[in-house]
């Protein structure tokens, strides 16, 4: 199954179907089932000065090192201004594409070690 290592607090929020948009700023042709890991990573400080954004995640739990959802990833969008005007005020641009994330399921956490990029989890 294909994994992609996100950064708290934006695993937890997809987990949470809050985020439905992942922003990177290289495409993928890949489309169909992901596992959603939370990255070991703890929230960068920088992160809690954006008070909009702590609202959204404060009384939620962190699920560092973590696959913690299934989604279906339905497609990469490049980001054009009419793209950026279209989205949710949840979504927060911080990339060049856009992830679209559609049918989230939370899953029994299973703790592996991340890596970059899209990669293979092997229950073996």
């Amino acid at each position: 199954m294909k994994v992609l290592t996100i950064k708290e607090p934006f695993a937890t929020l997809i987990m949470n179907e809050i985020k439905h948009i992942e922003t990177r700023s290289w495409k993928t042709n890949y489309r169909g089932e992901i596992y959603i890991q939370a990255s070991i990573s703890k929230i960068k400080k920088e992160i809690y000065e954006r008070k909009e954004l702590v609202k959204l995640f404060e009384n939620l739990d962190m699920h560092y090192g973590n696959i913690i959802c299934k989604a279906y990833l339905k497609d990469c969008i490049y980001m054009d201004e009419d793209f950026i005007k279209s989205v949710n005020y949840q979504e927060y641009v911080c990339g060049r594409y856009d992830w679209i994330l559609d049918n989230i399921e939370i899953i029994s956490p299973i703790k592996v070690k991340g890596k970059l990029g899209i990669w293979n989890y092997n229950k073996n």
